[in-house]
């Protein structure tokens, strides 16, 4: 498995598309966070794909559960 990096600069300037807030670097599992649009975006090959429709719901961690 190849190591792709982000661009440190592009992280500094990109925000959630939703919500506009910015957006948390996950190395371990290559994805941005929106916490406020409770969304992972996926990085593939280096490139961050900030579509909503390709974001993964934070629903799934134990933090977001309202039982």
């Amino acid at each position: 498995m190849a190591d792709h990096t982000v661009d440190p600069k592009l992280l500094e300037i990109l925000v959630c598309p939703l919500t506009k807030t910015t957006l948390v670097f996950d190395a371990e599992r290559q994805e941005l966070i929106s916490e406020k649009a409770g969304l992972a975006y996926p990085i593939r090959d280096g490139i961050p794909i900030m579509l909503p429709d390709e974001a993964r719901p934070l629903d799934d961690s134990p933090s977001a559960r309202k039982d």
